[in-house]
């Protein structure tokens, strides 16, 4: 049941409130591709090695998933927009407080701050899509949502790097907050409430949930630094937690962690494949600062302008594989656009040790349309394929699957770099390459008759 009070589907598109919606994703996304290029630096200024720097990163993904199910749920029962809202005030908070930073630990635990308003963001936003677009237009806004991730993340670099080539790292953060605070007056101003559902949220399993996803992604990130114990225990956590959550939420209609859904063959594998892809994005948005800096050296800021090619390939080729939803299966079009990455990524890690700015820029022009071609048909896929009264959940795993792949790119980076030293840069690249073909593979799964229907 939905609270009767909610206004009926639009029948066209408030473009304040879609302009302030897409501002708040344009800040939160875009932190994390910021402090990626900014590692270098950061580690530099702080005493600290790039291994142990990349905790900052990992940090961030820990709270941001470990807390994106349950304010999902919450979203559904008090409000998506009141979810929101808050979220952009804890945002804009943690990163003020990364800005004053002197140390790697105040960072973390700043950084920690920052994953729970971003999770608060990314949970709701595919929601609040949903009540802005006519449900002739869905995929239009799908399709929007996924353009603007995809730019705000790889536009990082490039803007991280103006920012290094005329201030400190503190000012990736500090420069946040206003955008922050104006996203949050439009949004209070334009943004029209979202359906409620008439239920309450259950603390135990929204603990239990967070508990879950905060031992994964501690036994992930443990991977990266070779911290077997660690590893063992938090493994041995997540089952646990895992079962006393399933124990906790069986038979309820809309359960926090959504297992319901992934009876959906097709929303399952879209996630699935979301998961690797972004393994892959994550993955080179950290590495790519490193083998510019380290291996070619280029400064950080000068790192930041050569990955610009990705963004800009992807902002148009997002746009292109939006209108080609409408024609080719999303499948088919994942599984072209992640082969593609894959050469992408062949044709960086063979790169001449002197390569010039056109060498490295035309390469991740390879790169970006590939990523271009799978990110937007794989939103409306993943999104479409969910019930309507499910979309709030729906949209908590959109981001968990996305935000996982990132961490887990991340964490492949870290696990090189302890492994094998500088020489881990490139074996690192070799990783996108073979997870970027697993991600192809389950993407043309989606073709059979079975995932159609489903």
């Amino acid at each position: 049941m939905v609270n009767p009070s909610t206004s009926p589907a639009p029948t066209q598109v408030n473009t304040r409130a879609l302009v302030s919606l897409m501002l708040s994703v344009v800040v939160v996304t875009m932190d994390i591709s910021l402090t990626s290029t900014a590692v270098p630096a950061i580690a530099q200024s702080l005493g600290q090695s790039p291994a142990q720097t990349i905790w900052i990163i990992n940090i961030y993904y820990l709270t941001v998933v470990a807390s994106l199910l349950p304010l999902a749920a919450l979203g559904e029962i008090i409000g998506h927009k009141r979810v929101f809202s808050v979220g952009l005030v804890i945002f804009a908070i943690g990163a003020l407080i990364s800005g004053f930073s002197e140390s790697l630990t105040t960072l973390m635990l700043a950084r920690g701050l920052l994953g729970i308003g971003a999770a608060s963001v990314s949970s709701t936003t595919p929601a609040l899509v949903r009540t802005l677009y006519p449900p002739a237009q869905i995929g239009r806004g799908y399709g929007l949502y996924a353009l603007i991730v995809g730019v705000a993340f790889t536009a990082g670099p490039t803007v991280a790097s103006v920012v290094l080539s005329i201030t400190s790292w503190q000012w990736i953060y500090l420069a946040n907050v206003p955008f922050a605070l104006a996203a949050l007056w439009l949004i209070t101003t334009g943004l029209p409430d979202s359906e409620r559902a008439d239920r309450r949220l259950d603390p135990i399993a929204a603990v239990l949930c967070a508990l879950m996803f905060a031992a994964l992604l501690t036994a992930v990130s443990s991977v990266g630094h070779l911290k077997w114990m660690q590893v063992a225990i938090a493994g041995l956590a997540t089952f646990a937690l895992t079962y006393a959550l399933m124990r906790r939420e069986a038979n309820k209609p809309a359960p926090i962690l959504g297992i319901d859904l992934f009876r959906i063959r097709l929303f399952a594998l879209s996630s699935m494949t979301a998961i690797t892809a972004f393994t892959v994005q994550g993955l080179v948005f950290v590495v790519l600062p490193l083998l510019l800096t380290i291996e070619l050296d280029y400064t950080p800021a000068q790192a930041g302008l050569l990955i610009t090619p990705w963004p800009a390939a992807l902002a148009i080729f997002n746009g292109i594989s939006g209108r080609l939803t409408e024609h080719i299966a999303p499948g088919a079009l994942g599984a072209v656009g992640m082969i593609i990455v894959a050469v992408g990524l062949i044709l960086v890690g063979t790169m001449p040790d002197q390569a010039t700015p056109f060498d490295i820029g035309w390469r991740l022009v390879v790169c970006g349309i590939g990523f271009g071609l799978y990110q937007s048909p794989n939103m409306v896929a993943l999104m479409n394929s969910a019930p309507k009264n499910r979309s709030g959940s729906a949209s908590g795993i959109v981001a968990t699957s996305r935000l996982l792949g990132q961490c887990i790119g991340a964490t492949a980076v870290a696990f090189c770099l302890s492994s094998f030293g500088n020489t881990g840069i490139q074996t690192a690249i070799w990783v996108g390459v073979v997870v970027a073909v697993l991600s192809a593979s389950i993407s043309a799964s989606r073709l059979t008759r079975m995932a159609q229907h489903s």
